[in-house]
């Protein structure tokens, strides 16, 4: 293999070290047997979640796994692979590719790495069922604002009595 195409090999796995480096979670799936139709709404609904998808060699995700320090991940690189990487949410890509694959026969996830950690397929699958990060500070503000909230009606229903037995 002459230098060249070596450094040029060099530069994708670079690249993909890169990926791995940055990512907040990774996800790899098998989407052998999706149409064409089908691949364009995935990475529709994967861009849309902020994710992106990338097909690349297993040889060249081994050696960056590595690299990335996630050599766990290359026993999951046999086959097609194609990688769902997410830069800002962690679940998002779970998220997104366990819906697709329940409604896609033809998608299946192989495993992946969220937040830094090597993950299982019933993690990856636990992720997927929880409520987003916005969700859970949606729920959480609520449950700071009841107290103030019920102390508020209790303050309201003494004023309205007070004012009730003043007019009377």
């Amino acid at each position: 293999m002459s230098k060249e195409a070596i450094a040029k090999k060099s530069a994708i796995v670079d690249t993909a070290v890169d990926y791995f480096s940055k990512a907040a979670s990774a996800i790899v799936v098998d989407s052998r047997g999706l149409t064409v139709a089908e691949d364009t709404e995935l990475r529709k609904e994967l861009r849309d979640a902020g994710v992106t998808l990338h097909v690349i060699k297993n040889k060249i995700l081994t050696r960056a796994a590595e690299k990335a320090g996630y050599k766990e991940l290359n026993d999951i690189f046999v086959g097609p692979s194609a990688v769902a990487f997410s830069d800002e949410d962690p679940v998002a890509p779970a998220k997104v590719l366990k819906k697709f694959a329940d409604e896609h026969d033809a998608l299946t996830l192989k495993g992946g790495m969220i937040e830094g950690k090597v993950a299982t397929l019933d993690e990856i699958n636990t992720y997927a069922s929880m409520p987003s990060r916005e969700d859970l500070l949606s729920m959480l503000a609520n449950v700071l604002q009841a107290p103030v909230r019920n102390v508020a009606y209790a303050v309201k229903a003494v004023a309205d009595k007070k004012s009730e037995e003043d007019a009377a």
